[in-house]
């Protein structure tokens, strides 16, 4: 029989030459890592196995995790299957709550995993897939509804407005630390706070079904605000679960507009993910039935311009174009006397219009006009609050100028990201300063030049910003 030829591992390779380590040594990190996480299986590694993956031998079962959190230990920094040459591992559909669940099942089994440090640390390198994450069937909406109105109280308390307000006092506060500073910033004390304060909120008597609905929008919006910290901290799976948890919460409140509200955040992790078709479906989603017409202006922008993003994503220009005059013309409603905005949205001003509208235009493949949007969004952006999203739109914006042919235009607005990312913790943060410094790798000659500099400030960069 004919000997099957293999395509040796050379990122793999290079990854452990980085390190320092043997085959020898890393297999027996390996052993360690995967003792703590009890998998016997993998207690008889040796440095036949690890030569045998540099070979070009894909690992099984649970050892891509365990050898991905083996080197990321080795390193300090987050390695994910891809990045040593290895297929991305699925999570299983048993680890995702399902749709039609009760809402403290859904936070029970969200839970679990959260506040489990061994799952979530595997969870951290698995890779987002786009199974297990489908829209509601049709009639849903209303058997939860029904299901929250029979529902017994598991507890003796009782929740008043006072408790639903202080829910929404702390919303809004990790929401004002996550614009400022990263999601990686604060995003565990939220889960802390979601499976302790939170569900025995949920899980008390409310006097009446008006403060249950609004319990259960806030909770919602709590762990939408999660998903969202973790799509900023790259941890995608963790965002997704979030994100189904969080509708299945609006749902059960009938608040149509958060809804809409989770199905834009979810667009949004599929377009920066490079899924546009999942991507414009959400988006879809969150246009219809009373999602879009039932939210204030400034919401109603917020999903449009997203929406113009899934449609650039998938080639649509001239819809996309269109989406986004929509979008203006939403903003442009907003802030009226007689219209009330959640507090959810209040982020969304020219600037964040601006810099979604940039995205859009690069997207299409319009450098100038996106050069354009980028540059307005920086300029009218109140920073001192919204530091993380400066410090990206100003990375986005040095990459748009550098496609152009402007190095050294866009060294410059580099340095003011890199500026301005001191003290934030963001994945997307991070690998905005890994695309900076690939789009400099070609320019930057030896050290002395400007470019190498900024370089080096980059590399520095990535070992605080998350």
């Amino acid at each position: 029989m004919a000997r099957t030829e293999r395509t040796p591992n050379a990122q793999l390779k290079d990854v452990i030459r980085e390190l320092g380590w043997s085959q020898d040594q890393l297999a027996a990190r390996l052993r360690v890592v995967a003792a703590e996480h009890k998998i016997p299986e993998l207690s008889l590694v040796t440095r036949s196995h690890v030569s045998q993956w540099v070979r070009g031998v894909q690992p099984s079962g649970r050892t891509p995790l365990i050898l991905c959190e083996t080197l990321s230990r080795g390193l300090g920094r987050r390695i994910t299957p891809a990045e040593i040459g290895l297929a991305p591992v699925e999570v299983a559909m048993s680890d995702t709550p399902e749709w039609d669940v009760d809402t403290l099942t859904a936070l029970t089994e969200l839970g679990s995993i959260e506040m489990n440090t061994e799952r979530r640390r595997l969870l951290a390198t698995a890779a987002y897939t786009t199974v297990g994450l489908a829209l509601p069937a049709e009639g849903w909406w209303g058997q939860t509804l029904e299901r929250a109105r029979t529902r017994t109280a598991l507890t003796k308390r009782t929740v008043t407005t006072d408790d639903v307000d202080s829910l929404r006092e702390m919303s809004a506060f990790f929401s004002r630390r996550d614009q400022r500073r990263g999601g990686r910033a604060g995003r565990s004390a939220l889960v802390a706070f979601l499976h302790t304060d939170v569900a025995e909120c949920l899980a008390g008597h409310t006097p009446s079904e008006q403060v249950r609905r609004e319990l259960t929008s806030v909770a919602g919006e709590l762990h939408y605000l999660a998903g969202w910290m973790a799509f900023d901290s790259s941890e995608h799976v963790l965002a997704r679960r979030n994100f189904m948890a969080a509708f299945h919460m609006a749902a059960e409140a009938d608040d149509p507009p958060l809804a809409g509200h989770i199905l834009r955040a979810a667009a949004h992790q599929a377009v920066d993910l490079g899924h546009p078709g999942l991507a414009l479906k959400y988006a879809e989603g969150s246009l219809e039935q009373r999602r879009y017409a039932l939210a204030a202006p400034r919401e109603k922008a917020l999903i449009g311009v997203v929406h113009a993003r899934a449609l650039a994503a998938d080639g649509r220009k001239h819809e996309a174009l269109a989406a986004l005059r929509r979008a203006e013309d939403d903003l442009s409603n907003a802030g009226c006397p007689e219209t009330s905005e959640p507090g959810r949205v209040s982020f969304f001003t020219e600037a964040a219009l601006a810099h979604e509208t940039a995205c859009t235009l690069r997207d299409l493949g319009e450098l100038k006009s996106a050069e354009v949007e980028f540059k307005r969004s920086v300029r009218t952006r109140r920073v001192e609050s919204h530091t993380r999203t400066h410090s990206v739109t100003l990375s986005y914006l040095g990459a748009v100028q550098v496609r152009q042919g402007h190095l050294d235009a866009a060294c410059a607005t580099w340095s003011q990201a890199l500026d301005a990312m001191s003290g934030v913790q963001s994945g997307r943060a991070r690998e905005a300063v890994i695309q900076m410094r690939r789009a400099l790798s070609p320019v930057k000659g030896r050290g002395g030049t400007p470019a190498a500099e900024l370089d080096e400030r980059a590399r520095e960069t990535l070992r605080d910003v998350g």
